[in-house]
Parts: structure tokens; C-alpha cells; sequence
């Protein structure tokens, strides 16, 4: 039975959607693990086009971001869907709606703004910067004056990084001591630490902070393929003298400013300010293959899967 004749069965308001480009993202690893059941359609957020419709919200041919998974069509109430920017550029590229003109930009947005509260003149640090989100963090510090330090797994991230001007990024794995190339990049601490990664980075990275410093805390990819939980050394002593502020966050909190920021920051994608690379993997089939690989590091920018 075609999609399309199937749609003659649907209620009042449904759609039928037809997924352009899925979206990878590490927050999939530690969520499937822990809210889902063998068998689930696995979560995910895509953008689709419209192919049948009673719903006028969402007329047939219009575009929409959507949690619907990992699947090629989905029937949908409307609920949770979302349609693109309606002057959204015709040189710019869809897929941007689920990286840098998306839930990672914004991401990147709200923890610097919402949570770090970051000022010009400020250093920041942040790790997996070349990643989705790290990767829009430091621009959008760069914008704000700040001066950014970022860390990644590779040579080649490492020039990517230097590419988008961050000030000081090196490869974490071949540094000898995490400890002094942290000093070395910025010898009087940090006021800000857009936290990725958890695990031995942060142990290291905590100390280095400056009096009062401020520290969001947005994933801990280091942890999350994990079957023991890791162990210490523990930041509280720390934390107390140095008079430090961590929060954690999700991008969830501050959806009701969504539409201005996006706009905000698709001006600065036009303006030429932000840069937003992108992995590019081909088919549907190749989901499997591409979220194994994001989550070992191989994507430069946001990871997507273009059916």
C-alpha cells in the first residue's frame, strides 16, 4: 500500500511528512539507553517536507523540523512540529535547520547567554569544539569579544578551529599534559567553560578556572558509552574555594525565544560570522553508520544523514 493511498485513511489535522535530512547527535546514546525499549522507533529530529496534508498549519510542499525518529515517513498531528524560517534563503541548505540554524545553535546560544551570562573580554573554554555544538560556541564567543580556547580529538579539527578563530585549540590527545597546555593557553584561568565532554577533561579543567568562574554543563560524551559509572577525582573543594558556579541545562528551557533566536542566528550565517560545516552521509540505511561514527568522533560540524 503506497504512502500516498494510506493517507486516504488519516483523521482531520494529520499529515503525511517525507524526511528530507535526519539528524545524528550524541544526547541519542544516553536517552535510548535509559527512556527506551527494544523495538522503538529510535528518536531523532528531522526535517521534512509536507507530502499530504489536512491540516492547515502544514500545507502540502511547506518544510518543518520535527522529532519523528529514525524513519523516512511519518503521520503526524502537528504536534511538536515546527515549520522553517518562512524567508529561509534559498542558498542556504535545509539540513543548517537541524545544526547551526537548530537545536545545536541554539544550544550554543542559550549556554553562553542563558547560562554563562559570558562578557566581552572574557576567555571561555570549551571541548569537542569542533563538534555540532562546540564548534558554534566558540564563534559565537568570538562575536561577543571574548577570547576562546578549544580542544578536539584531532590535527585536521585543529585547523578547522583556527579556521573559525578561536585563539588557542589543540588535539587533547597528543598534548603531553592537559594540565599545562590548559595553562599555557590562557595562564590567568577561565572565566567561562562550555562543558561537553565530563569525565578526565573536566577533572583537569575545573582547577583552571578563575574566582567566580561559571561552568555550563551541556553533555559528558566521554561518559556515555560507560557500563560502570567512572569515579572521582571530585571537584567539591574546588568549587567552594574558588566560589564556582555549575549548571547544567537543556536546550528545552528557553523554547518560547526560539523564533528570535533562530533568526539571530541565521543573520549571522548571511552576515558571513558563522561558518557551519557539515558531514554529509548519504541513505537513509546509513543511519546505523553514522550515529556509530559521530559518537567516535569522526564528524567535523554537525553530522546529518540526507535521505
Amino acid at each position: 500500500m503506497s504512502y500516498i493511498f494510506m493517507f486516504l485513511f488519516f483523521s482531520v489535522s494529520e499529515v503525511l511528512l517525507e524526511a528530507l535530512f535526519l539528524s545524528v547527535d550524541p544526547y541519542m546514546r544516553p536517552f535510548s539507553r535509559v527512556r527506551m525499549k527494544e523495538g522503538e522507533v529510535m528518536i531523532g529530529t528531522q526535517v521534512a517536507k509536507v507530502i499530504q496534508s489536512n491540516n492547515p498549519t502544514f500545507p502540502v510542499g511547506c518544510h518543518v523540523v520535527g522529532r519523528c525518529g529514525w524513519r523516512t515517513h511519518t503521520v503526524s498531528d502537528g504536534t511538536g512540529l515546527t515549520c522553517l524560517l518562512s524567508d529561509w534563503p534559498q542558498d542556504v541548505s535545509m539540513s543548517l535547520a537541524l545544526g547551526a540554524i537548530g537545536m545545536p545553535g541554539l544550544t550554543a546560544l542559550y549556554g553562553l547567554e542563558e547560562v554563562l551570562g559570558l562578557q566581552a573580554g572574557e576567555t571561555l573554554l570549551v571541548n569537542a569544539a569542533a563538534g555540532a555544538v562546540g564548534s558554534i560556541v566558540g564563534q559565537i564567543a568570538k562575536i561577543k569579544g571574548c577570547r576562546v580556547v578549544g580542544s578536539s580529538g584531532s590535527d585536521g579539527k585543529v585547523a578547522f578551529l583556527k579556521e573559525l578563530g578561536f585563539d588557542e585549540a589543540f588535539n587533547y590527545k597528543t598534548v603531553g599534559s592537559l594540565e599545562e597546555v590548559l595553562k599555557t593557553a590562557s595562564p590567568d584561568g577561565y572565566d567561562c567553560f562550555f562543558e561537553n565532554v565530563g569525565g578526565p577533561f573536566s577533572s583537569v579543567a575545573i582547577p583552571q578556572m578563575k574566582e567566580f568562574g561559571r561552568i555550563a554543563v551541556c553533555g559528558s560524551i566521554s561518559t556515555y558509552n560507560d557500563t560502570n559509572p567512572q569515579t572521582g577525582p571530585y571537584p567539591h573543594l574546588t568549587m567552594i574555594f574558588k566560589q564556582l558556579k555549575m549548571e547544567g541545562f537543556m536546550v528545552s528551557r528557553w523554547e518560547h525565544k526560539n523564533p528570535e533566536s533562530l533568526m539571530r542566528l541565521m543573520a549571522w550565517k548571511r552576515e558571513g560570522k558563522l561558518q557551519c560545516r557539515e558531514q554529509v552521509t548519504e541513505g537513509f540505511e546509513n543511519m546505523p553508520a553514522a550515529f556509530m561514527g559521530m559518537l567516535q568522533g569522526e564528524n567535523i560540524g554537525k553530522a546529518i544523514v540526507k535521505v
